[in-house]
């Protein structure tokens, strides 16, 4: 990764919900047009996401609502607006929301 460069996480909230396969069938030729317009930037692609359970103190319950995380990517940008910007473009916002959310660079050695 270029040096001048931060990584950002896209959290995708909510999903679409198609009828028909053609249209889901568009829906990833957007996809794959955008993340392809986004080039060296998009550094994982991601994947989506099924319901989670939630974990507490207090046990496990089924999660998920209304507005679900459904899915993630990393990018790499010069700041946190380059990476909005970015977002913006994304087919997902059709049918949902994108926390744009800069990656904290740390060590986790114990």
């Amino acid at each position: 990764m270029n040096a001048n460069l931060k990584k950002f996480v896209f959290a995708y909230y909510g999903e679409p919900s198609f009828t028909r396969a053609e249209d889901g069938q568009k829906h990833m030729a957007e996809w794959g047009k955008w993340v392809k317009t986004l080039g060296a930037a998009m550094t994982d692609p991601g994947v989506p996401l099924k319901p989670a359970q939630s974990v507490s103190s207090k046990g496990v319950q089924q999660g998920g609502g209304p507005n679900r995380l459904t899915g993630y990517s990393v990018v790499q940008a010069k700041s946190i607006d380059e990476a909005i910007e970015m977002a913006k473009s994304s087919p997902h916002l059709h049918f949902g929301t994108i926390d744009v959310a800069e990656v904290m660079e740390m060590s986790m050695k114990g």
